[in-house]
């Protein structure tokens, strides 16, 4: 009873919120590019809208009035955004607003409301047929969630999970739960969490959010397979059998035959490695900066948003002075305010969406300025959950506001998310990121005698010398994730090609 008086609580707020909500969610996770095919598409579904273009180089030209047709809506017009339906009060500030304007208009400019909406229903099917900006694999998995009946707590831990996932990477969640944990969890934040993540894992594509690749094709086995017991048994314990050939072996173990265990090799190979990878597929973005990132006197960075190509909208000036006109129809003012609505919604949205990446990549950049001044080895383990904090909004936001966003640095233009990376602690209790490991790992794998490779133990005292005390199974576990064979298989295929 309580958690359906709940889900009914919070179905009455996403009600009230959800115009807003959605618009500032989307254009926030709109890159440079596709938001200015977003505003393109939105002039040409509201006849309301107008763009200024903006020239730094041009001079400060026009007088008053001029320039009072140019400004974005006012305070008083915002307010025309309303949630309850009732327009009246709204509308009479409007016309009161305008008062002070010339009624008097060409003849030729005056349209009906159902000419406006024609238009408008026109300039939306010639938009219907562009092609659209394919769904991520965060927004795929976020849509699933919604669609769910689940516990609050359970579903904010599950949208925390999927802000981690990327598609690049096959859709694999690489960091411990614990790591996404508040800092002071109790045991049952991880009971929520593990939850959470069992109800990601159900989810399509099958396999999404594993920890490893056994896992992941674990996760998309069913009992209606053929050879399901067999595929399971040869994921579950014999995967570096399979990988090795070493198919006597299995059949030791298992009391398999060499046909049987064959056969389900083959059946495994429609399995799906890297489910997340899909949604790499169908879209390929241009990468232009949506960030510049530049050094003051001082040598301090500071992040600017590169929105030169974003036009500064405003509410024609032509359909406010129609609100007042006698000759318009009631309907045709109706008409008129609901597009001021929705221009105000999206002026507002962008705006907020300047602020918001503006101050999320900041605080990127002052976390990870070692690694811009020091080159890769340098960049520091970073949680969206820390952005999130610093910043003041909820992880998600966080997630949305890096989404397909990249960055011009001096490193060359990077994403946003590669600068978030998990991490682990040394021996010594450093945090150091997975990334800084790999590197020097591979560093010193490629410098090795290859007649004679390291073992772990030796890799182990090879790291060290570079000033990274980790543990051998630390080394291990890196070295596997990377596709590194171990020294003995290196020494073989070195051999081998000789």
């Amino acid at each position: 009873m309580r958690m359906s008086m709940g889900l009914e609580a919070r179905q009455l707020q996403t009600q009230k919120l959800a115009p807003r909500m959605i618009q500032s969610m989307e254009i926030l996770q709109l890159p440079l590019m596709a938001l200015q095919e977003r505003i393109e598409q939105e002039m040409n579904e509201n006849p309301l809208l107008e763009q200024q273009e903006i020239d730094p180089n041009a001079p400060d030209e026009g007088d008053d009035e001029d320039r009072s047709t140019n400004e974005p809506v006012s305070e008083m017009e915002k307010e025309l955004v309303v949630e309850n339906g009732d327009n009246t009060d709204d509308f009479e500030r409007l016309v009161n607003m305008d008062s002070e304007l010339p009624s008097t208009f060409d003849d030729s400019f005056r349209q009906s409301s159902n000419r406006m909406q024609d238009d408008a229903d026109r300039r939306h099917d010639l938009m219907s047929n562009a092609e659209m900006r394919p769904e991520s694999l965060n927004d795929y998995l976020l849509h699933q969630l919604a669609e769910l009946d689940i516990d609050d707590r359970v579903e904010q831990f599950a949208e925390r999970i999927i802000s981690t996932l990327d598609a690049r990477d096959g859709g694999y969640l690489r960091m411990p739960l614990v790591d996404l944990l508040p800092p002071n969890h109790t045991p049952d934040d991880l009971t929520v969490a593990e939850e959470a993540l069992k109800i990601i894992q159900a989810m399509e594509p099958q396999g999404i959010a594993a920890r490893n690749l056994r896992e992941c094709l674990i996760n998309q086995l069913s009992s209606d397979l053929r050879y399901y017991d067999e595929m399971k048994t040869l994921i579950s314990s014999h995967l570096e059998d399979l990988a090795e050939n070493r198919l006597p072996i299995i059949q030791k173990k298992t009391a398999f035959s060499i046909e049987t265990i064959q056969a389900a090799r083959e059946e495994m190979h429609k399995l799906n490695p890297k489910p997340g990878a899909a949604f790499m597929k169908t879209y390929v973005p241009t990468v232009t900066p949506d960030v510049i990132l530049d050094q003051d006197e001082n040598g301090v960075y500071k992040v600017r948003l590169e929105d030169d190509r974003v036009p500064t909208l405003f509410i024609s000036e032509y359909y406010r002075r129609r609100l007042q006109d006698p000759t318009s129809t009631p309907e045709e003012r109706e008409f008129i305010k609901k597009k001021i609505n929705s221009a105000q919604w999206l002026i507002d949205a962008i705006e907020q969406r300047r602020g918001t990446l503006t101050k999320v990549a900041q605080a990127i950049v002052e976390h990870q300025t070692r690694f811009l001044d020091e080159g890769p080895e340098a960049i520091e383990p970073l949680k969206m959950q820390q952005i999130a904090d610093r910043v003041g909004v909820h992880v998600t936001t966080v997630s949305r506001a890096v989404d397909d966003k990249w960055m011009q640095t001096p490193r060359g233009i990077l994403p946003l998310r590669k600068f978030f990376v998990g991490g682990t602690q040394t021996d010594d209790g450093d945090d150091v990121a997975w990334d800084t490991i790999r590197l020097k790992l591979q560093e010193v794998i490629d410098k090795e005698d290859k007649s004679d490779p390291l073992s772990d133990e030796h890799l182990v005292d090879e790291m060290r010398k570079h000033g990274l005390t980790v543990a051998r199974r630390t080394v291990t576990k890196y070295r596997k994730k990377m596709g590194i064979p171990s020294s003995r298989q290196r020494k073989d295929w070195s051999l081998s090609k000789k």
